[in-house]
């Protein structure tokens, strides 16, 4: 069975393990696509198994492994060392998490040249707590987000957390139906100038898909979808 699901030409997706997130299993998920000069670009890295390499050497030689954020950071070392001429890439703050690792310039509100004009992109911030840079594949027209958008199933939900902790994912919004930012991320935002212009930014980009790393992937009518999501942001 193939760990990697193809969405359009040169972008696919590959569903990772969960892991524990301060006693909260989260799916792990990772989007992967072919530059034009054939380099591969891979998201959110998830854990690195023997059948998604083999997989993905199928494809190309993974060439930038993208952090969009301080959270998913957690196989960044395993790529970097599979793939030693791969350039890391990630927005200031999980440069200065990771101080182990060599980053490039930290990833704002424009792509680097590097990508090909393969990507638009939008930096979330105005949080101590939290940033993140949101992705748009212009080809697929794709939008890609971390944790500005959790969008958990009821069937994840009752199968991976306990009655309580279903609870907070519907108080909190983080459900089919919202698809908000988890609470704790949306009240660090003290302020909200730079946050309403990365939402309109990527509202802007007019995407028919959207990936997020946790939860319910939209196949279609991608803007309406995060017109929703963003409803919190005013």
């Amino acid at each position: 069975m193939s760990v990697l699901l193809k969405l359009a030409d040169d972008i696919w997706l590959a569903e990772g393990e969960i892991v524990d997130f301060y006693g909260f299993p989260y799916p792990t998920r990772s989007v992967v696509v072919r530059l034009p000069d054939g380099g591969l670009w891979v998201w959110s890295p998830i854990a690195l198994s023997a059948e998604l390499k083999a997989q993905i050497e199928e494809l190309g030689t993974p060439a930038h492994l993208v952090s969009p954020n301080k959270i998913h950071h957690l196989y960044l070392q395993d790529w970097k060392a599979a793939y030693p001429e791969a350039r890391l890439w990630g927005p200031q703050s999980t440069i200065s998490k990771r101080t182990d690792l060599e980053f490039e310039a930290p990833l704002e509100n424009h792509s680097p040249q590097a990508w090909q004009g393969a990507f638009d992109q939008a930096w979330f911030h105005g949080s101590r707590f939290l940033d993140e840079i949101v992705f748009f594949h212009s080809q697929s027209e794709t939008a890609i987000l971390a944790d500005m958008s959790e969008n958990f199933s009821d069937e994840f939900l009752r199968k991976h957390w306990s009655g309580w902790k279903r609870w907070i994912a519907r108080v909190w919004g983080i459900v089919e139906g919202k698809g908000y930012a988890p609470l704790e991320v949306r009240w660090s935002f003290l302020s909200r100038g730079p946050l309403r212009a990365a939402r309109d930014k990527v509202l802007g980009w007019n995407p028919r898909r959207v990936i997020m790393a946790h939860g319910k992937w939209q196949d279609s009518d991608g803007r309406n979808y995060l017109a929703r999501a963003f409803e919190w942001i005013g």
